[in-house]
C-alpha cells in the first residue's frame, strides 16, 4: 500500500534509454493491492467473513468501540491472503481505503482501520476476564463453519467422499505454552491435525507435539463425520491417512461408526516376512525387464503383541526398484484396510491420492500458518484459524472463480503475486471507491474471466 504523504525525498536511477529515472514517495492514494477486490466478491458469495465474525464474543463498550470485531477480523483475513503475515503492518495498511472498504468502513471519510495494538489486543482475547482483552472466540463454532462451508460447496450430496487427515510441525522460537522438543523434526514445535477433503479444509486444531499423530482424531472425526451425515445421510465416507494414524482406537471407531479406511501401515520384520514370496518375484522381474517391477498381494493381519482388537485385512506392494549399486533395492509398502477393492487398485488409486494432501497443507504455511509466536496455546490456535479462513478465501478464489484459466490450479502464493498484486489509484467519493488499476497488468482477461464466474 503506498502512502498518502510525500518523504521529503527524492532517487535518482539511470536507464538503458539514457533518461534520468526520478522516483519518490509522494504519488498519492495508491494502493499495491488492486485485485483484492476479487477477494471481496468470493466473500460475498460465500459469506465467509460475515459468518467468521460471529464467532468472536466482544466484551468491550460497545460505546466506545471503532472498530468492529467483524471488520477487524476482515482486517486481518484480508491482510493474509495479501500477504501481510504480521500486526505490525496494520499501521500502514489501516490508511488503505480499498482495504477499509472491504472491511465494511462505509463512510467516503472513514478510512482508517485498527491498528497493531487493536489488532494485537484481537489475536490475544482471553477466555479470562482482563483489563485490556475483552475479546474472545469460540472454537466449536469456528470449527463448524468450515465445515459448513464443505457442504455448502457441493450442489447435491456426493455418493462418496474421501477424508486426508496428516500432522504436521510449527516450529517454535520462544517459551511458548506446551512447546515441546520434537527428535523427528529436530527443534521445539507444534503438531497441528488437519483434516481435509480435497481443497476443502474442514479441521485444524494445534496440538502439542508430545502427543502422537492420532490423538484427538477420533475426537475430530465424530465432530466432522455427524455434521456431515446430518446433511447427507447415505454419504459412503472414506478416512485416508499415514501410517501414524493405523491406531486401534481410531480404526475400531471407524469400524463402530461405519467410516471405511486406508491407512498406512509401518513395516517390519513380521510382515515383511509374510511378503518374502512377492518380494522374490519382484526382484525377478526386475532383473529380467531392468525397469521398476511391483507385486501386490493381500492378506489378515493381527499384531502379534495384542495392540489391535481384531485382524485386519492389509494390501502389500512388493516392490523393486534400480539403485546405484546395480542389482537393485526392496521397496516393501504396508496398508490396512476395511475395503475389499482390489490390491493395485487400492494402493495405487486410492492410497497414493493423500499425496495431494501435502501439498493442501503446504498451502497453509503460504498463508502464516506457522507464525505461532503469541504465549499462549489458545492464541496461537485463533492464529491458525485465521490462516485457514484466509486459506479458505484464496481456495474459493480458485475454485470459483479460475477454473479455465492458467491459475486454475496455481498455489496461493502465485495467485496473490499474479493476480492481487495491482498497482491502482484509489478515489473515493460519495458514492463509489473508484479502484483505477494498471492500464499495463498483464493478467487482465484472467481477471475478467474470474469476475464473471464468480457473478454467475
Amino acid at each position: 500500500m503506498g502512502t498518502t504523504e510525500c518523504s521529503g525525498q527524492q532517487w535518482g536511477f539511470s536507464s538503458a534509454s539514457g533518461r534520468t529515472i526520478t522516483a519518490e514517495f509522494n504519488g498519492g492514494t495508491i494502493t499495491s493491492d488492486g485485485g483484492s477486490v476479487l477477494l471481496g466478491e468470493v466473500d460475498r458469495k460465500l459469506r465467509l467473513l460475515e459468518r467468521f465474525g460471529q464467532c468472536f464474543l466482544d466484551g468491550r463498550d460497545a460505546g466506545l468501540v471503532k472498530h468492529s470485531v467483524e471488520q477487524m477480523a476482515r482486517q486481518r483475513v484480508y491482510a493474509l491472503a495479501l500477504g501481510y503475515e504480521d500486526v505490525n503492518d496494520h499501521d500502514q495498511l489501516r490508511h488503505d481505503p480499498l482495504l477499509a472498504a472491504l472491511c465494511g468502513k462505509r463512510k467516503p471519510g472513514e478510512h482508517t482501520l485498527a491498528g497493531k495494538s487493536t489488532m494485537n489486543r484481537l489475536e490475544r482475547g482471553t477466555t479470562e476476564p482482563h483489563r485490556y482483552r475483552k475479546i474472545t472466540f469460540w472454537k466449536p463454532a469456528i470449527d463448524d463453519l468450515l465445515v459448513d462451508v464443505f457442504l455448502e460447496a457441493h450442489a447435491g450430496a456426493p455418493a462418496e467422499i474421501v477424508l486426508d487427515i496428516d500432522t504436521t510441525d510449527v516450529e517454535l522460537h520462544g517459551r511458548q505454552e506446551d512447546r515441546f522438543f520434537h527428535g523427528f523434526y529436530g527443534h521445539y514445535c507444534y503438531l497441528p491435525l488437519y483434516v481435509f477433503c480435497g481443497s476443502h479444509v474442514l479441521c485444524a486444531r494445534l496440538r502439542p507435539a508430545h502427543v502422537g499423530p492420532a490423538v484427538g482424531a477420533p475426537g475430530e472425526l465424530e465432530r466432522i463425520v455427524t455434521r456431515i451425515r446430518a446433511a447427507w445421510p447415505e454419504v459412503r465416507i472414506i478416512l485416508r491417512g499415514d501410517s501414524g494414524f493405523a491406531n486401534d482406537a481410531l480404526m475400531t471407531w471407524c469400524e463402530q461408526n461405519h467410516v471405511d479406511f486406508v491407512l498406512g501401515l509401518a513395516r517390519n520384520p513380521r510382515l515383511q516376512s509374510i511378503l518374502a514370496d512377492a518380494l522374490v518375484e519382484a526382484r525377478q522381474q526386475f532383473e529380467t525387464t531392468r525397469q521398476p517391477a511391483r507385486v501386490f498381494s493381500d492378506f489378515m493381519h493381527q499384531t502379534v503383541s495384542g495392540t489391535w482388537t481384531r485382524k485386519r485385512r492389509v494390501v502389500a506392494k512388493a516392490e523393486h526398484i534400480a539403485d546405484q549399486s546395480g542389482p537393485g533395492k526392496s521397496n516393501p509398502r504396508f496398508v490396512v484396510t476395511s475395503l475389499d477393492t482390489e490390491a493395485r487398485q487400492l494402493y495405487e488409486r486410492i492410497y497414493c491420492a493423500r499425496g495431494d494432501m501435502e501439498n493442501r497443507i503446504k498451502e497453509q504455511f503460504q498463508l502464516f500458518a506457522g507464525r505461532a509466536s503469541t504465549s499462549t496455546l489458545r492464541a496461537n490456535q485463533l492464529r491458525l484459524y485465521f490462516s485457514v479462513i484466509a486459506y479458505t478465501l484464496m481456495d474459493g478464489l480458485r475454485s470459483l472463480g479460475l477454473r479455465g484459466t492458467s491459475l486454475a490450479s496455481a498455489q496461493p502464493d502465485t495467485i496473490r503475486l499474479r493476480l492481487l498484486k495491482i498497482g491502482a489509484l484509489v478515489r473515493v467519493t460519495v458514492r463509489r471507491v473508484w479502484v483505477r488499476m494498471a492500464s499495463a497488468f498483464p493478467l487482465q482477461d484472467v481477471f475478467s474471466h474470474a469476475l464473471l464466474q464468480l457473478r454467475s
